[in-house]
């Protein structure tokens, strides 16, 4: 009985449901064909294009009808139970009411009698066998006979078509119809919006209209960057305007007026400060993009040292310089600090420009700059010194001002001296002309007692003649410069004529390097310093054979110009491939060495059994770090090759025997080396790198020999070269070069720490350092390398280089080169690559 009442509860929801979807849907239904008419007129675009007076009707009629529509909605009733139940009842064909007997009771009391309710009990029962199979009814509406002709249908049809049609570009909004009437043009076809920061940045353009941004309006970009927008196939009546954080808004016109020829506006805006950009058509608004700015900080400059004079003589700065985007430019500026108002001089201060620290530098913004200002007049004068450090905004930075001796070239002749003297005299003022001209007299009215060499005289004569007939700035400085020829000549000779002309050659391929110069142009300044450099070494050598102490100084000590010859190239082939920043340090180690050569005269050679000893251990390790470098290249280049060969062995596989025999001599050239050849190299450089680790161990023994405790880095080293023997061993390669190089950083280690020991157990037999220029030579040799009592050049003081990391800098530049030559390029993808090459 209890199935029968719950089948008999969910048939009455059914039959309830469809009474209430047949008495309510020919009621509501003319209120949604109303609200249908409107949806489509407005997905159709139809209020965009109406005049405002037909829009606002048309709403008008719209709202009236559809609250005409929800009059009928007061007729409408709930159906009660006896309702449903007879609807179940004619729905199922059933007589006799046997549903509403279910619900129904005895009239009266009928609890007395109780064989009434038995029989009113057995009737229900009865009654209850024929809703086994009771089922519900579907809702029968009105609509048909009030709609015979199917109208509705097209007010449905209408609006699954609008629907559609609002999702493309052309479709209309709801909010039309409470707009101002839109216009008749159609919208922008194509909107491009991109920011290019300042080159100097070295940022790549930001694509705003790009899909990854699309959903971004926040863009934080460099200061001064150059926001651009494209609008092509619109009206031509867009407007772009930047909103400042203020709130003040400014039009920004478009390039080439309001009509351009192309049919396109071009908007473009420097940002300066942080704001909004907004692109609007008609008072509405199409794209909007907020901008924070980044602003560019003015660099920062400071002394890391206090300046000073190098050992040759020139004036060596050490300083940092900070910017966000790197500094373009420095300058060292100078001031007499007690100037001589009435004083008319022949000279400025001098000008000294400073060496940019290299970007990506591991060393952090750290730079030197050594410049020879001895032949300047304020030379030996007490100057102040300011370092001025400029950015590619033009923004400048000074650092504190420093009171020193500005360095000068000592003179000991003392003929020499008193012209050095006067020169100064007449360049600081041109009014004290005559008292040169007294002094002059004074040195040449008795020759015979004053001048050894009769050239002397005459050339110190013709310099009075001039200066006697000089009366304008142009001829005076003449003079003060032949003054300064005409004492060294008289000090040292021809010699000064070769250096002045190596330091020349040096400064120009310096500037150069700085500049970007062309690789013709970094040839032929390369030529240039090896022949003035083969004249001064050439003049060094016949000096030192006529001065015999000159010669004994340089005792034990061996110059080879093999040496320089092959730094040379080194600095060529960095500058050749792009690592310009890498050459120009190689070019200041080599200055640094031409430095220490010539102020290496005076210097005593040292010896001593125990040093003799620790000089051949250390040339040992020199030898076994340069084999193992050279190990680790060949390695690298076989390696190479033979991915080469097997990455070509899918297509000689695919091709036929006519191509493999027209190609057989060009691979076998290209390859140089069969894969059988390449596996018995590498077998070879196994045999090599065991036989380098067992002189590694002799090494270490030798060392201990002499009381030095080989330190971690060569028993890292020894298990190093072991792992690349047995990568060798197997044919990896790569393995091997990633071993041989961990080996090499362990030896350096190694060298580092062996030096040290050597120092300590050695600084009980030398004396203190020699006072002045000596004191920052101590432990060098004339070309500036670590004498053989401290170690040879491992090779950490400027970080050069080797050859893999050249190879592939050639493949990189090669690889931009390719793609720049592509006349399918993008503009912009043109610019960013020429950027790269022409980065410093």
């Amino acid at each position: 009985m209890s199935g029968l009442l719950a089948r008999l509860a969910r048939t009455r929801a059914v039959v309830r449901g469809a009474i209430l979807v047949e008495r309510l849907w020919p009621l509501v239904l003319p209120f949604v064909v109303v609200t249908s008419l409107f949806l489509s007129l407005a997905w159709f675009g139809v209020f965009r294009f109406l005049p405002d007076w037909v829009r606002l009707g048309l709403l008008a009629l719209l709202a009236i009808a559809a609250l005409a529509s929800l009059l009928p909605l007061r007729l409408f009733r709930m159906p009660v139970a006896s309702q449903i139940d007879r609807r179940i009842e004619r729905a199922n064909l059933l007589e006799h009411a046997p549903v509403s007997v279910q619900s129904d009771r005895l009239a009266g009391s009928g609890d007395g009698d109780a064989f009434a309710s038995a029989l009113w009990r057995e009737h229900q029962k009865r009654m209850a066998e024929r809703l086994s199979r009771l089922h519900g009814d579907l809702p029968q509406t009105s609509v048909p006979e009030r709609d015979p002709w199917g109208l509705r249908a097209v007010a449905a049809l209408l609006f699954v078509t609008a629907l559609a049609y609002s999702t493309g570009p052309y479709g209309g909004r709801i909010a039309d119809a409470f707009q101002p009437p839109a216009r008749t043009d159609v919208a922008p076809a194509r909107v491009d919006a991109w920011v290019t920061p300042p080159p100097y940045t070295g940022r790549a353009p930001i694509y705003l209209t790009a899909d990854a941004n699309r959903e971004r309006r926040d863009f934080a970009v460099p200061q001064n960057s150059i926001v651009a927008v494209r609008v092509s196939g619109g009206s031509g009546e867009e407007a772009l305007s930047f909103i400042d954080a203020g709130g003040a808004e400014r039009a920004i016109e478009p390039e080439g007026g309001a009509d351009p020829a192309g049919g396109a506006l071009r908007f473009s805006k420097t940002l300066s400060g942080a704001g909004t950009v907004s692109l609007a058509d008609g008072g509405r608004e199409v794209e909007r993009w907020q901008f924070s700015v980044v602003p560019d900080t003015p660099p920062e400059i400071r002394f890391t040292e206090e300046p000073r004079r190098a050992v040759n003589g020139t004036l060596e700065l050490a300083y940092e310089i900070e910017d966000d985007y790197g500094a373009v430019g420095a300058e060292a500026l100078f001031a007499l600090p007690e100037p001589n108002p009435d004083a008319q001089p022949l000279y400025e201060a001098p000008e000294m420009p400073l060496s940019l620290p290299r970007r990506g530098n591991r060393d952090g913004a750290a730079a030197k700059t050594s410049r020879d200002l001895r032949e300047h007049p304020w030379a030996g004068l007490p100057v102040d010194l300011t370092l001025s450090a400029r950015d590619a905004a033009e923004q400048t930075g000074e650092s504190e001002t420093r009171t020193f001796v500005l360095p000068q070239r000592p003179f000991t002749n003392p003929l020499a001296q008193a012209l050095i003297e006067q020169r100064r005299i007449l360049a600081l003022n041109r009014k004290e002309q005559p008292r040169v001209l007294a002094l002059m007299d004074a040195l040449i009215m008795w020759p015979e007692e004053t001048f050894d060499e009769p050239s002397h005289f005459l050339l110190i004569s013709a310099a009075r003649s001039r200066l006697g007939a000089a009366d304008r700035d142009e001829t005076l400085r003449a003079v003060v410069d032949e003054l300064w020829e005409i004492a060294l000549i008289i000090e040292d000779g021809d010699l000064t004529a070769a250096e002045r002309r190596l330091r020349q050659a040096q400064e120009a391929l310096r500037q150069a390097l700085e500049e970007g110069a062309s690789d013709e142009e970094i040839e032929r300044l390369m030529d240039e310093l090896r022949t003035a450099m083969q004249e001064f070494l050439r003049e060094f050598a016949e000096r030192a054979m006529q001065n015999q102490d000159f010669a004994e100084s340089q005792d034990g000590e061996t110059m080879r110009q093999s040496d320089l010859e092959r730094m040379l190239d080194q600095i060529e082939e960095l500058a050749k491939s792009g690592a310009r920043d890498q050459a120009q340090d190689l070019l200041s180690q080599l200055e640094n060495m031409m430095n220490n050569l010539q102020a290496g005269r005076s210097q005593q050679g040292q010896g001593g059994g125990q040093q003799s000893e620790m000089r051949q251990q250390m040339d040992r390790l020199g030898e076994i770090m340069r084999r193992q470098q050279e190990m680790m290249n060949e390695t690298f280049r076989l390696d190479q090759q033979q991915r080469g060969q097997q990455g070509q062995q899918g297509q000689q596989g695919q091709q036929g025997q006519q191509g493999q025999q027209g190609q057989g001599g060009q691979g076998q050239q290209g390859q140089g080396m069969s894969p059988e050849e390449l596996a018995e190299a590498l077998r070879g450089l196994q045999e090599g790198q065991g036989g380098l680790r067992g002189d590694l161990q002799s090494l270490m023994e030798g060392l201990e020999g002499l009381g030095i405790q080989p330190g971690e880095g060569f028993g890292e080293a020894g298990e190093a070269m072991e792992g690349a023997e047995g990568a060798l061993g197997e044919g990896q390669g790569e393995r091997a070069v990633g071993e041989q190089g961990r080996a090499l950083e362990a030896l350096r280690r190694g060298a580092q720490d062996m030096m040290n020991q050597m120092q300590q157990a050695m600084r009980g037999q030398q004396g203190e350092g020699q006072q002045g220029g000596r004191q920052d030579r101590a432990g060098r040799d004339p070309l500036g390398r670590p004498r053989a009592t401290t170690g040879p050049d491992f090779g950490d003081s400027v970080d050069v280089p080797d050859e893999i990391d050249t190879q592939r800098a050639r493949e990189i530049l090669e690889a931009i080169r390719r793609r720049l030559g592509d006349a399918l390029s993008p503009e912009l993808e043109r610019e960013y690559l020429e950027r790269l090459l022409d980065m410093q």
